[in-house]
């Protein structure tokens, strides 16, 4: 059961990682200027292509963590393919 645990463990830390570097990664490529404006009734709201590059990948990061937990939890239940 440790050795499961441990696995898990490293598999989120992997994907974390990966999410976290490209979400950086995407963040310095792409420019702060450029982006997408929507318009309101009483202001316009920017958000800028990098900042909505960045917490794509940490929103898939996340994704992917929950579904391991989950996959993890189904298989303690007996829940197989």
């Amino acid at each position: 059961m440790l050795a499961l645990t441990v696995d898990l463990a490293m598999r989120i830390a992997i994907v974390w990682a990966a999410g976290i570097l490209l979400a950086v990664a995407v963040s310095a490529i792409l420019p702060e200027k450029s982006g997408l404006s929507f318009a309101g009734k009483q202001a316009t709201i920017f958000v800028s292509y990098s900042r909505a590059g960045f917490w794509t990948c940490v929103l898939a990061a996340l994704t992917v963590t929950c579904l391991i937990v989950f996959r993890a939890i189904a298989a303690d239940v007996g829940m197989t393919r």
